[in-house]
């Protein structure tokens, strides 16, 4: 790394790329004539007023982030907000990481998540995910070029890192390309090709994480041999660094804020549409970004799960179950379930029943968690669930949290899959716990799930949100 000034790190300025590539003996590399070279934020300006997480104070500024509300909220429960500079860098560092672990030239990134751990840069992500614009190749030394949507430039110049900026290109699915999208895609690969030339010499070794058709048969045309960029970029994301951490642990409070709102507004009559509403507008209000499904039920919408939040109104002595599944601030998911009862009444004693056992299966699953122990034991070594449950049982039994919901997936015996994921936990992986408990045909279920970092010595519930006491038996 480089030392703080006016080069700090991989600093994304032209003058810094060719002069490495001189002192390495390369040709003067090539800048498209669509490029907009971006750099670092004027080091002049260090005397400026600064957010908790480093970025600047300035509200008119283009950078998305935490509100001013969630900042306070944070500061009043003692977290510690990301260094955005740091996380940055140590995102980057590991992918390049496992480049260099792998002998690949780049990894040429199209899903929006993967463009997010490679540059914190974010547009409309949800309308990305299915209409595939943007794109993002990183080099195994770590040079950083975004393809962004027409007009978008202005949307990442902020961010160090980049080292270039490309308006356009990369979108050649349908709906913009038409009939053209097979010379488009040879258009954009020949760029890709132009970078595997001036960053790999004969090493044309690309990893890939997701592809429209075209794409892939025009890179093939040219020679590039496609590797699974997908697994990479998982691989990378998996261990968190501390900024990281500090990151999910803010989502996290935003999140519970949200989930107690709920709580304070869950009375007889209210829709569940209209009480999950509440943490789309609280997560929204203080910077979160959106919601990965809309996972809440009541009654005998409960069982069996997955259904989503619809136009049901909640009755007295229902169980209400839901997943946040919250894509918060920073980009960090807060991803937890809770079960609770509609009412001032007693539950009954078959639903504290379902939720004494969803609760007693995830704790003793999470008791399992420590550095070194492999996925394939943690399967071996679960809790069983009662017979009566196992055909309803949730589609993992954990599975790693990072921007959404990443790998691994730590499966139930019954749908294990030998040799899918023979690997171990490690110290900084966070993962989330699953329960659901409901039998086929049975009138109400429990979903419950917790949220926790491996530790050096073990782990770390990272979840604060408390149970419903009518249904553990404390109230």
């Amino acid at each position: 790394m480089f030392a703080d000034g006016d080069l700090t790190g991989r600093t994304a300025t032209v003058l810094y790329d060719v002069g490495r590539l001189r002192q390495a003996g390369n040709r003067s590399p090539k800048v498209s004539s669509f490029s907009i070279l971006n750099r670092k934020i004027d080091p002049t300006r260090r005397g400026i007023a600064l957010k908790p997480d480093g970025s600047i104070d300035d509200n008119d500024r283009v950078e998305i982030g935490p509100t001013d509300l969630a900042f306070a909220e944070w500061s009043a429960l003692g977290l510690t907000p990301p260094n955005l500079d740091r996380m940055r860098r140590t995102r980057l560092d590991r992918i390049v990481q496992q480049l260099r672990q792998r002998d690949y030239i780049g990894v040429l990134c199209f899903d929006p998540l993967n463009i997010r751990y490679a540059t914190d840069s974010s547009n409309m992500q949800i309308w990305i995910m299915h209409n595939t614009s943007r794109a993002v190749f990183v080099s195994a030394d770590g040079h950083v070029i975004l393809w962004d949507l027409r007009g978008c430039s202005q949307l990442s110049r902020h961010l160090p890192l980049i080292n270039e900026i490309r308006e356009g290109g990369a979108g050649f699915y349908y709906f913009v390309a038409g009939d053209e999208g097979e010379a488009m895609a040879k258009d954009f690969a020949g760029q890709i090709d132009e970078l595997l030339r001036r960053f790999g010499g004969e090493n044309r070794r690309l990893a890939v994480d997701k592809i429209e058709i075209s794409g892939l048969r025009a890179l093939d045309a040219f020679g590039i041999e496609v590797c699974n960029g997908m697994q990479l970029m998982e691989h990378a994301r998996a261990l968190k660094g501390i900024d990281e951490i500090n990151a999910m642990r803010c989502s996290i409070a935003t999140c519970e804020v949200a989930v107690a709102k709920m709580r304070d507004r869950l009375q007889p009559g209210i829709a569940e549409t209209e009480l999950w509403s509440l943490l789309h507008a609280e997560n929204i209000a203080r910077g979160g970004e959106w919601i990965e499904t809309r996972l809440l039920t009541s009654g005998p919408r409960t069982n069996p799960w997955l259904q989503e939040a619809g136009p049901r109104r909640i009755n007295t002595g229902d169980l209400v179950a839901f997943d946040t599944d919250v894509v918060g601030p920073y980009g960090m998911c807060a991803d937890f379930s809770r079960t609770w009862y509609c009412g001032d009444g007693r539950p009954s004693d078959e639903q504290r029943r379902l939720h004494t056992i969803a609760y007693e299966h995830m704790m003793a699953n999470i008791a399992m968690l420590k550095p070194g122990i492999s996925f394939t034991e943690l399967t071996e070594r679960s809790h069983r669930l009662p017979a009566e449950f196992v055909a309803q049982r949730y589609g993992v039994m954990m599975h790693g949290i990072g921007l959404c919901d990443e790998y691994p997936a730590i499966l139930y015996p019954e749908d294990f899959i030998p040799g899918a994921f023979d690997y171990v936990l490690e110290p900084g992986m966070t993962l989330c716990v699953e329960s659901y408990i409901g039998t086929v045909g049975g009138h109400e279920g429990v979903k419950l799930e917790e949220q926790v970092l491996i530790t050096e010595n073990g782990v770390e519930n990272l979840t604060k949100c408390p149970f419903d006491p009518a249904l553990t038996g404390a109230a």
